[in-house]
């Protein structure tokens, strides 16, 4: 129950609220077209949508200053590609919010002569970089702890007097010359690096779940921007998990891959 209060008290709780109900109604809207629903109730799941994305628009104006004041907390990081990937994420997400921003004046009729077509091409293009950028940072935390968790394990098994499986890096099943090697070796290997990608995301669930939720955000604008069309159905039901998915990271914080 504290864990409930603490996640409602947040601003961006709401907003995360609206967005799982956003991509409900659209997968709900997906479904109801392939059954032959009736049209009514599917015009009233589509205003619903709508309603609820406008709503977030308004919840998400001034984070774009967020977004600018992450990107120079990350650029003291001292590792340099963590440095690189998270400062031009966030920079990439303060102008996806800015458009959003400009986005939200033009469908509240603020400003009734934006080009919302436009606008909202570029924001989807700033939110493409910043998925991009996260799941390279994503894939060199993964590399850096599969490098670690690999010397641990010839550690664990020289002081044993264990070999490693295989042999060495370079040997193990023979070379490429010898008896045995080859395709066998390549697939054993490959065996070994996804056993081994298997345990480290075990053994660090932030990742994982920071691996998931951007894997299915990016084809939320991969959809929007043209470059792979995966329809409604797909695009609501990647919403929704990464929704479910950034709620967790509110109301558990160490679930949250940081920095």
């Amino acid at each position: 129950m504290d864990a409930w209060v603490r996640f409602s008290a947040q601003s961006q709780a709401r907003e995360r609220l609206c967005r799982a109900a956003q991509y409900a109604c659209s997968l709900l809207g997906h479904a109801l077209q392939r059954h032959g629903a009736s049209p009514e109730l599917q015009k009233q799941i589509r205003q619903l949508e709508g309603h609820l994305s406008l709503g977030r628009k308004l919840l998400r104006l001034g984070n774009s200053a967020d977004a600018l004041e992450s990107a120079k907390r990350a650029v003291h990081l001292s590792d340099v590609v963590l440095r690189f990937c998270i400062t031009v994420s966030h920079l990439n997400r303060a102008l996806y919010f800015a458009c959003d921003n400009v986005l939200w004046a033009g469908k509240s009729g603020l400003a009734p002569r934006v080009d919302q077509e436009k606008w909202a091409q570029r924001s989807f293009r700033y939110y493409l970089f910043s998925l991009i950028m996260n799941l390279s940072r994503d894939a060199y935390e993964i590399r850096l702890l599969m490098e670690q968790e690999s010397s641990a394990c010839s550690r664990r098994l020289k002081g044993s007097g264990g070999g490693v499986p295989g042999g060495s890096e370079t040997g193990g099943l023979g070379g490429p010359g010898s008896p045995g090697g080859g395709l066998p070796q390549l697939a054993l290997k490959l065996r070994l690096q996804v056993l081994l990608l298997a345990r480290v995301l075990r053994g660090h669930p932030p990742l994982l779940l920071d691996v998931v939720r951007n894997a299915c955000d990016l084809f939320i604008p991969l959809d929007k921007l043209g470059l792979w069309r995966c329809g409604p159905g797909i695009v609501g039901l990647c919403g929704l998990v990464s929704s479910i998915l950034s709620i967790l990271t509110l109301i558990y914080p160490w679930l949250r891959l940081k920095p």
